[in-house]
């Protein structure tokens, strides 16, 4: 089976190289029958991933410890549900799963896109296909999951890591590689449109759902990392400002400035070349995340270990893609010249650009913050490491400003926004947001920062349900219908705006979680059984101590009582 998974990661390397060259070779010769064979490799590729996926699953299923990666990551006794997640469990395995996601995820973009943009779609490929031969090559030539032992293979194996043997590593991990690879397929129209110099709109909306997705499945994967953490990790809280957890962020960042950017690219045919350069980034901020997190340039829970030699291979790659990418951009700029400028600072557009601003400033920031150790370490000899107060301190405000704002753009009109306009738009949010700010005062509880995160939640929620309002109440008097009717009805025509609307809900409801953050108490204190604490109103019982053991591993267990007010 071994060598079956070394011929298939061999043959997919092949297969890639063909459809990129051919891909390319079928463009510059504007020969459809090239193209369509280019593609025909492309799909084989996502064949070749997915029935290598298969033999390395099955190598776990029937415990065949002569594979290196099995023997590490899994043993004779491990349930079979964490059999599988071991696919993804370890550095190796976690490069195929990339590649098989992506030829799953490029296939189907291909797919959708053959006819309707037919003239992207060979560069499409070709990028997409180099991409995977980037990461099919670290696996042929380093990091090859199919590496057997070249004495006697162990009897049984090593295990999976008792902290991944959780449920979440069955959706955690996926849902992030999801996100990460789902950010290719934007990155490879935009490629393809400055290649072929079709940078009109139309290229847009492709990148534009595929971003959408890709955007989803990260903000999936974030949120149940948060909670994995909260559970496994014992950081007593859901964000701790780990670095591989802020590598995922980072493309995070980028990703949400341009579904808001592209808005006035669309509207307004402004910010071209800020929307291409925010493609570019976001697909670059997920390879520089893959290789903090598998090259030891940073350390963490989450990390695969130290590899300098995969370092090097990563960086080569990542200069290419700064070079290759921004000189097309710059060739290409006579084309990106936008067609409108900003005609007022109260407009949409305006607050949509200064929304990009501060969210690229959030990525560099988490960037810079998180690579500081590591920076310093190079200059100065000594690792300096930066922690969670640096980053709230600096990130509190910030998160606040991205909260006002997110309440503010849907209120400003395009182009420009009257002094009527205005007031009459803000009337109603900034009355929810002061009598919130008057509650939270009355009832004792800070301003700084618990209190003003209330009241702009406040501020947000009070602008969606305005929008709800108005706009059900137009669609009623045009159709004569009930409200909810005319409510449906209008989230039904207008699916984007109003999804936004609710995914800004859903905005409000995690920086409510954040402002929750002002009233935790945190203490750390030693009990023994039988002794108890009291942390503000809640008394706590140490009631034993148990000890408890499987065939992997041992588990002490603590049985904790908490009473308030005598009551349990």
């Amino acid at each position: 089976m071994a060598s079956l998974g070394t011929f298939l990661l061999l043959a997919a390397f092949v297969v890639c190289s063909y459809a990129a060259g051919v891909s390319i070779t079928g463009a510059r010769r504007r020969s459809r029958r090239l193209i369509e064979s280019g593609i025909g490799a492309f799909y084989l590729v996502t064949a070749l991933m997915t029935v290598a996926s298969a033999v390395i699953v099955n190598a776990f299923l029937t415990d065949d410890f002569t594979i290196r990666y099995v023997a590490h990551y899994s043993d004779s006794v491990q349930p079979l549900f964490y059999k599988i997640t071991s696919y993804w469990g370890g550095l190796d395995g976690s490069i195929m799963f990339w590649v098989f996601l992506l030829s799953v995820f490029g296939s189907t973009a291909v797919y959708v896109n053959r006819e309707r943009h037919r003239e992207l779609i060979p560069y499409v490929v070709a990028v997409i296909s180099i991409v995977q031969m980037f990461f099919l090559f670290l696996m042929v030539v380093h990091n090859n999951p199919f590496a057997t032992f070249i004495t006697n293979p162990p009897a049984d194996g090593n295990g999976l890591n008792p902290a991944l043997q959780s449920y979440w590593m069955v959706i955690h991990p996926p849902s992030l590689y999801t996100g990460f690879v789902g950010m290719t397929i934007p990155f490879a129209f935009g490629m393809a449109a400055l290649i072929t110099g079709h940078l009109d709109d139309a290229w847009l909306r492709a990148v534009r759902r595929w971003t959408m997705v890709a955007w989803l499945f990260l903000t999936f994967g974030l949120m149940l990392g948060m909670i994995w953490a909260y559970e496994e990790l014992g950081w007593g809280g859901y964000w701790a400002w780990d670095p591989v957890e802020n590598a995922a962020l980072l493309p995070w960042f980028t990703a949400t400035a341009f579904l808001h950017s592209v808005m006035v690219q669309e509207r307004r045919s402004m910010l071209r070349v800020w929307n291409v350069t925010l493609v570019i980034v976001t697909f670059f901020l997920t390879i520089f995340g893959t290789f903090m997190t598998r090259s030891g340039v940073v350390s963490s829970v989450h990390a695969f270990g130290e590899d300098s030699k995969l370092a090097w291979m990563f960086t080569v790659f990542m200069v290419a893609i700064i070079i290759v990418s921004f000189g097309f951009v710059i060739y290409r700029l006579p084309l990106l010249r936008a067609r409108n400028t900003l005609d007022s600072w109260a407009s949409r557009e305006a607050a949509f650009l200064v929304n990009n601003w501060i969210l690229l400033f959030c990525a560099f920031f988490v960037l810079f913050a998180t690579m500081f150790p590591t920076l310093s370490e190079a200059v100065t000899g000594e690792r300096i490491t930066v922690g969670p107060p640096f980053f709230n301190k600096w990130m509190l405000p910030i998160g606040l400003t991205l909260l006002f704002l997110t309440g503010i753009g849907p209120l400003l009109a395009w182009r420009k926004s009257s002094v009527r306009n205005l007031a009459q738009s803000f009337l109603w949010p900034v009355a929810a947001c002061i009598v919130t700010l008057v509650t939270v005062a009355s009832f004792g509880i800070r301003l700084w920062v618990s209190g003003i995160c209330f009241a702009l939640c406040a501020f947000v929620a009070g602008t969606v349900i305005q929008e709800f309002v108005r706009g059900a109440n137009v669609r009623r008097g045009v159709t004569g219908t009930d409200i909810v009717t005319a409510l449906i009805g209008l989230v039904g025509r207008n699916k984007r705006r109003y999804g936004g609307y609710i995914v800004h809900l859903g905005v409000v409801l995690i920086f409510l979680g954040f402002a929750g953050e002002g009233f935790n108490r945190e203490e750390q204190v030693g009990l023994k059984p039988g002794q108890e604490v009291t942390v503000g109103r809640y008394t706590l019982r140490h009631d034993a101590l148990k000890v408890a053991e499987d065939d992997q591993k041992q588990m002490v267990t603590a049985y904790i009582s908490v009473f308030e007010g005598g009551k349990q």
